[in-house]
């Protein structure tokens, strides 16, 4: 039952089952009904033949009655005595008569009497319900199932009550009995073949089902298997193999692979920026360490400039880290309501060490509210600003501006630009285009990477383009708020 396949199969089975045994009964009934309709028929019929020869006046020893054994008679008066039977008929139950031994008054030979005071055609109608001197009832015959021993053999029969008034005034209730042999053996007949053919049926759909569902499953124990190997393995650039159909499965594998894919690229970039975290921080801890160890074999020779520098550059590249594996980890950048020109102003006022005077461009009264961290994003202005500052060559400026459904804020200086095909490289975590100059500046190649991660967790954008200066113009977008 763990499996699917034999779940599958067990829930095609007993749904079938179901189906078939409510179909098989429906049709049993239906057929059963069929068959005592068409009994009920034959008795009506019968009854009708017999309740018309006494309405003419035939005497009950001239009564014809043919087929007595398919269509066994008997007429009752209205004490409900039986006064004509079928000439082999020896017991009957269902018509609620007394029996089938014809009453004395009912002799061979002998003719309907009329009642006393039948004389009067006024009474022959009293109740309303009988039929009239000489009629046969119109009204529906009543319809009852019993049994009749004719010749010694009892069956089943389904008997018609007709009611007929002869033309002394006596009336007459007329049974007539068709078979039901015939609906018996059809009926057990069909209820025997759903019997011997619903196993069997049952068996095959068992069958088909458990092959159809082990057909359509095995390409998802490929995909098991190799996941399997996979996760042994630990090979990340293995993938699942994709059937050829275009159905769920295929959809799972292909999605699968999609996974894999980011998969390896998030493990790789985590593998790229362990090394690379390992790499920066070897050279300022080295040389801290050189420094050290000079200074307590020759205290005068000590570079307390140089140790202060390495350690404000190891304390810079540790909070950067840590930032960034805060945002790897999914850290929600909060709801609060920032106000981007005065983050900019505050921002620009507290910057003493810059080389270049930052210009500030905010017009006046403008409202420039976005939803975020205030910190987070003072981080990102800062590190626009310390990368304009290592590469101006005298000109700095950041601008503050409505766009759209947001705010924009742009940092340009004059320096020499970013090539047109580095444009996106330099948002790569540990990429320096001059490494020379940015490891002697400080810089590990961190700062615009964290800025676009921060920018898209915001839900903005980060970008960089040619400014009017000449050099580069980083655009920072974020959505204005609600």
């Amino acid at each position: 039952m763990r499996s699917v396949r034999a779940r599958a199969a067990i829930g095609a089975t007993l749904v079938v089952a179901v189906a078939l045994v409510a179909a098989g009964l429906a049709v049993l009934l239906v057929l059963r009904a069929n068959l005592i309709d068409q009994a009920d028929l034959q008795a009506e019929v019968a009854a009708r033949e017999v309740a018309g020869q006494l309405v003419t006046g035939t005497p009950y020893d001239e009564l014809e009655l043919d087929d007595e054994e398919d269509h066994p008679v008997q007429v009752t008066d209205e004490e409900g005595r039986a006064v004509v039977v079928s000439k082999d008929l020896r017991a009957i139950t269902g018509t609620g008569t007394s029996g089938v031994t014809p009453a004395p008054s009912a002799s061979a030979g002998a003719s309907p009497s009329p009642g006393d005071g039948d004389d009067d055609d006024a009474d022959d109608d009293d109740d309303g319900s009988r039929p009239g001197r000489g009629e046969v009832s119109s009204d529906d015959p009543d319809f009852s199932d019993g049994t009749a021993t004719v010749d010694g053999t009892t069956a089943d029969y389904r008997f018609a009550a007709v009611e007929a008034t002869t033309p002394d005034g006596v009336t007459l209730t007329v049974y007539a009995g068709a078979p039901l042999a015939a609906e018996q053996e059809a009926v057990n007949t069909v209820r025997g073949a759903m019997l011997t053919g619903l196993p069997l049926l049952l068996v095959v759909v068992a069958g088909v089902t458990w092959l159809v569902t082990r057909r359509a499953l095995r390409p998802v124990e490929g995909i098991r298997r190799e996941m399997a190997a996979i996760t042994a393995s630990e090979d990340l650039a293995r993938r699942v193999p994709e059937p050829g159909s275009r159905d769920e499965i295929a959809a799972l594998a292909r999605t699968t692979n999609e996974t894999l894919t980011v998969l390896e690229a998030s493990v790789e970039r985590q593998r790229r920026f362990v090394a690379d975290a390992s790499h920066e921080l070897r050279s300022p801890i080295a040389s801290l360490r050189t420094q050290l160890e000079v200074a307590e074999a020759h205290p005068e020779l000590l570079d307390l400039p140089g140790a202060v520098a390495d350690t404000v550059r190891l304390q810079v590249l540790a909070a950067d880290l840590l930032l960034l594996a805060r945002l790897d980890a999914g850290e929600k950048p909060g709801s609060a309501t920032v106000e981007l020109g005065a983050l900019v102003r505050e921002e620009v006022s507290q910057r003493t060490g810059d080389r270049i005077a930052v210009g500030v461009e905010v017009p006046q009264g403008g409202a420039f509210e976005v939803n975020g961290s205030r910190g987070q994003l003072s981080r990102v202005i800062g590190n626009l600003l310390d990368n304009a500052q290592r590469h101006a060559e005298g000109s700095v400026a950041v601008s503050v501006a409505a766009d759209g459904r947001g705010v924009r804020v742009e940092v340009r200086d004059d320096g020499a630009g970013v090539p047109e095909d580095e444009r996106e490289r330099i948002f790569e975590r540990f990429v320096r285009l001059d490494d020379a100059r940015s490891r002697d500046d400080g810089g590990a190649g961190l700062g615009l990477a964290i800025a676009r991660d921060v920018a898209s967790r915001h839900g903005g954008t980060l970008t960089v383009d040619r400014a009017a200066e000449g050099g580069a113009a980083f655009r920072l977008w974020l959505p204005r708020s609600a």
